[in-house]
């Protein structure tokens, strides 16, 4: 059978052999702007969008995707060439493949080619969400004053007077801007990105923004936007040329950039929109008055979790999530610090059993068929550690908890962070700060705590002697012994330091 390029089209074609978009996607308007379409929007958000209008609902919360980067466009060319359509791969751990094509996304838009062209589709009567998957580093959040950082070069230039905006920051205020003064009511801010309270953090970082370029724009921003709270869960890889090859030799479909996923899906949503919203109860999300308690365990029980297993695996040789999860050593480390770490920090989690949570987060990460990297999960540990692990650490400190575990994750980050693996295998540092920090890193054999003493990213915690003692003793295994043998002592001795 000869292979079919996606494509609106080729949609009838492609329907015979997978599910593909049952509504006239002519019929669906723009009602929904979201920022950052990665891999993971388009698993998530952009599936349920896809699950409401294959049941005939939510025909005018349509998606223009907006690319903030430079780098974005080869996804937008990608997308653009097939109709914004793409193959969204469900992999089941007994190998299963479960394609299906998602047609919710409707246009794509680049705003550094044309940022003017993204202000109007915001400001548009239209559109009644703008939301946000710009990473965790995307909101300018200083990690230890938890303030906005206005200091940043593209932030500066967006704060000036008639600036032509880079940032999500300055789109979002001028598109705000416009509406105001067009006397529309504003959108929306929906923040889909793996922070604490991600909605009270984004609505604080643009009101700081807002505030650099008027007192009474910022006030507005206060009074009227809304930006709710979520909780998004679903594990999404980076695409590979063997996903492309898989979907064209075993359902003859081309697709530029399909996505990967495993089946688990979650979203839990504050119920706080001014303009309304789709019927997203009905796609299977959860409507919550309050979702902190289901972030503060996705965050300090998968994602943190994330953290502790990948530097370690990646030293010890492994550069795959299942081949970690599938390590008794490992899995152990993972459960105890899960339990005798993460959970005492946790609020109780109404509708959750955490231990079956728990139980079942180890089982997806061992799923073998999603090939998760390992290096995926080490990038931008500069962002994410702070969020996710040293508030774990601080709140264990502050009651005399264990800690040993999360002490020992941010030493294999400081440890990794080297670009040398115990096997002399050079490693590619992916941060922000990336050359900062090999550059720290490899001063610690000299200067053991040169790394916990970057004031920006661990703020006092050098000045915590337990904290700095436990993180000593575990930098000096990983370097005298290794990961593994690392591991192994803990798990014989435990934390010593209560």
């Amino acid at each position: 059978m000869p292979v079919t390029t996606l494509g609106a089209t080729t949609l009838e074609v492609i329907g015979a052999v997978v599910p593909v978009p049952s509504y006239d996607r002519s019929q669906v308007s723009v009602g929904i702007v979201h920022l950052g379409v990665g891999g993971f929007h388009r698993a998530h958000q952009a599936m349920y969008l896809d699950r409401l209008m294959n049941d005939g609902k939510a025909m005018d919360w349509g998606i223009c995707g907006v690319g903030v980067l430079p780098q974005d466009r080869a996804v937008r060319d990608a997308l653009l060439a097939q109709d914004c359509l793409y193959t969204l791969i469900i992999k089941h751990p007994d190998g299963t493949i479960e394609p299906r094509v998602i047609g919710s996304i409707v246009d794509y838009l680049l705003a550094p080619d044309d940022p003017d062209a993204v202000i109007e589709t915001m400001a548009a009567p239209g559109t009644r969400i703008v939301s946000l998957t710009v990473t965790e580093g995307g909101y300018n959040l200083h990690p230890v004053s938890g303030e906005f950082d206005s200091r940043t070069a593209a932030v500066v230039a967006d704060a000036e007077p008639g600036a032509v905006p880079v940032t999500w920051f300055g789109l979002v205020l001028e598109a705000l801007t416009r509406r105001r003064e067009r006397g529309l009511p504003p959108f929306t801010v929906m923040s889909c990105d793996n922070i604490q309270g991600n909605g009270d953090v984004a609505r604080r970082m643009f009101s700081a923004f807002a505030q650099l370029r008027s007192a009474e724009l910022a006030d507005w921003v206060a009074q009227h936007v809304q930006f709710p709270n979520s909780m998004v869960d679903r594990i999404t890889p980076v695409t590979t040329e063997e996903d492309r090859a898989m979907l064209a030799e075993r359902f003859d479909i081309t697709d530029a950039w399909p996505v990967v996923c495993e089946p688990f899906v979650q979203w839990v949503l504050e119920d706080e929109f001014g303009l309304g919203r789709p019927v997203y109860e009905d796609a299977g999300v959860q409507l919550v008055a309050d979702v902190e308690p289901y972030e503060l365990m996705k965050l300090r029980l998968l994602n943190a979790s994330h953290q502790a297993l990948c530097y370690l695996g990646y030293l010890a040789g492994y550069r795959y999530v299942h081949q970690v999860c599938q390590d008794p050593l490992f899995t152990s480390f993972l459960r105890d610090y899960m339990d005798l770490e993460a959970t005492p920090t946790l609020h109780p989690v109404p509708g959750v059993d955490l231990e079956s949570y728990k139980g079942t987060l180890i089982e997806r990460f061992a799923n073998a068929a999603v090939r998760d990297t390992l290096a995926r999960l080490c990038a931008e540990s500069s962002d994410r550690i702070p969020k996710w692990v040293l508030p774990v650490i601080r709140e264990q400190l502050a009651v005399g908890g264990e800690i040993s575990r999360a002490t020992l994750v941010v030493a294999s980050w400081a440890r990794y962070a080297e670009g040398i693996d115990e096997a002399g295998n050079e490693i590619t540092v992916q941060d922000r700060l990336s050359e900062r920090l090999t550059d720290t890193a490899r001063r610690q054999r000299l200067d053991p705590t040169a790394f916990i003493a970057q004031w920006d990213l661990f703020g006092d915690l050098i000045n915590d002697e337990r904290f700095v003692t436990q993180y000593l003793t575990a930098l000096d295994s990983l370097h005298s012994h290794g990961a593994r043998a690392t591991l192994v002592a803990l798990a014989e001795h435990g934390d010593r330091s209560n």
